[in-house]
């Protein structure tokens, strides 16, 4: 059986990744783009045939000595349309994802700096291309210090983002799915509670949620290590994981349930 057809029957939504990687910035060093693919308008149409439903296109967005430039900033937020453009002219739903990334040792006021100008940026480029908010996923990074930088609590982090986001990030958009960015999984089940909870007593616009890689499997894997005898086991940590995420997303997770 397919695995889409597997995932149907099972309930789930099938997606699938579209870009194709990264590259550097000609004239710019330090600041990557994600690589522009011409065939991605006829892989949509094959993927829609296939059972996809949506879509995941990210681009890198690095805070480092003078840089991000503008140009770096515009260009990758222009892809992200036109993919979005794409996705939605074949009916599948963009998730858009521009990654402020946690690299370096910047303060959290840094970050907000950056990832302000860029989702103001990026939506100025969504609406000029008229691309339809209510049928699209933002995936954003959270307001948050660099890995090297000086930490700051669950309670700051959700402060800033939800600041920004509100400033930023209409309120048609379909919903908000957070990346975790290099935080450990309980770090990133800690902020996302304090970012989901004071976005419900603010009466922010849009629905929550997280779309995790490491912060759900990483556990799971390294217990799993490719053998039989640890899959039973695995499953039980990476099912753990997810239900600790989904409280997280419902402002309802606290450090006694890991």
């Amino acid at each position: 059986m397919p695995f889409v057809e597997y995932l149907s029957a099972k309930g789930v939504v099938p997606g699938i990744k579209v870009d194709i990687g990264l590259k550097e910035m000609e004239g710019h060093v330090g600041e990557q783009i994600t690589k522009w693919d011409d065939a991605l308008d006829s892989r949509l149409k094959e993927y829609y045939q296939m059972g996809a439903r949506f879509a995941k296109w990210r681009a890198v967005i690095t805070i480092g000595e003078n840089i991000p430039s503008d140009e770096c900033i515009l260009e990758n937020c222009k892809n992200l349309t036109e993919y979005a453009r794409l996705c939605q002219s074949n009916n599948i739903v963009p998730i858009v994802e521009p990654e402020v990334l946690m690299d370096g040792a910047h303060t959290i006021e840094r970050c907000e700096e950056v990832t302000h100008k860029t989702l103001s940026v990026l939506f100025a480029e969504l609406k000029k291309a008229n691309i339809d908010l209510s049928g699209l996923i933002l995936k954003p990074n959270m307001v948050i210090s660099g890995l090297d930088g000086e930490k700051v609590s669950s309670d700051v982090i959700a402060q800033k983002t939800v600041q920004c986001f509100k400033e930023t990030v209409p309120a048609e958009v379909a919903g908000i799915v957070f990346l975790s960015g290099g935080q450990s999984e309980a770090e990133s089940c800690e902020n996302l509670s304090a970012i989901s909870k004071l976005a419900k007593e603010q009466n922010a616009p849009w629905k929550l949620t997280f779309s995790y890689g490491r912060a759900l499997q990483n556990s799971a894997i390294k217990n799993w290590l490719g053998k039989d005898e640890n899959k039973t086991k695995s499953q039980e940590i990476f099912a753990h994981r997810a239900k600790l995420a989904s409280a997280a997303s419902k402002g309802e997770y606290s450090a006694d349930m890991e």
